[in-house]
């Protein structure tokens, strides 16, 4: 063992060992300067790439845009694909000769306007419809059944057309004896108070309140507006309960005044 006091030598491998050292740093630098200079080219290639890239890229079945944003067409191009549906609209006895009469108004709005497919089926005394490929409306054969069932409920053919062609229509049905139980002479006395002389109260009934009204037998049909339905079924109660005509028309001139007005 050496003195403490003595001079300590260098060993003879130490210098070749920062050399080595040195060796590896310089390799590790010229590997780090190649990946860079490899690195950069792609780089730039891909930035040449993007800016003369179209202003939308498709992905699969998807549009994007240079924000990777979806783009969508507009929704008057496409076309709405309905639903195969099919209905069935029975139709009472006593309204076979007026449908086989008006089947050449009836059919036309149908077929023309809603794109549908219809046949009345006689042997089953029903109307038929059904949807096709060139039916556009979802609602089209809501919109037919309720035309059809319209026409079975007593309506004319041009006021039951209304229900095609607007959207805020409905039908309200109800009985006498819903209102007051009548029977006998007292029933026929309420249904004569709802008709007037010539159908003079009905009528002016109808166009106060906008509404078409149809009497049969016991059942009263209300067709209109939901605000329009509701004025006239309170004149055609008031009558069922023994209101007099006069008082009815006084209420029809303020209802018929605040329609204008609103209008």
């Amino acid at each position: 063992m050496p003195a403490p006091t003595a001079i300590r030598q260098k060993p003879e491998d130490a210098v070749p060992a920062v050399n080595t050292i040195k060796d590896e740093d310089d390799e590790i630098l010229i590997d780090a300067l190649s990946t860079t200079t490899s690195v950069a080219p792609t780089i730039t290639d891909n930035a040449t790439d993007v800016s003369t890239a179209p202003s939308s890229v498709v992905q699969g079945s998807m549009e994007l845009d240079l924000d990777g944003r979806p783009r969508f067409g507009s929704a008057a191009e496409q076309r709405i694909r309905v639903k195969s549906q099919s209905r069935r609209v029975p139709v009472p006895p006593h309204r076979m000769t007026p449908l086989k009469n008006a089947w050449p108004k009836i059919y036309p709005p149908l077929v023309e306007h809603l794109k549908l497919q219809v046949r009345m089926n006689i042997r089953t005394k029903t109307v038929e419809l059904r949807t096709c490929k060139q039916t556009e409306d979802t609602g089209a054969i809501q919109k037919g059944a309720d035309f059809i069932k319209a026409f079975t409920l007593g309506f004319d053919v041009d006021d039951a057309i209304a229900l095609l062609r607007l959207d805020d229509l409905y039908i309200e049905s109800f009985e006498v004896k819903d209102v007051k139980t009548l029977q006998g002479d007292h029933l026929a006395r309420a249904i004569g108070r709802i008709a007037g002389k010539d159908g003079k109260t009905k009528f002016a009934i109808e166009n106060a309140t906008r509404t078409r009204i149809v009497l049969a037998d016991s059942k009263i049909h209300i067709l209109g507006g939901f605000a329009n339905i509701r004025m006239a079924r309170e004149s055609v109660v008031s009558l069922i309960l023994g209101s007099p005509p006069g008082k009815v028309y006084g209420n029809l001139r303020i209802v018929a005044s605040r329609l204008k007005e609103s209008f």
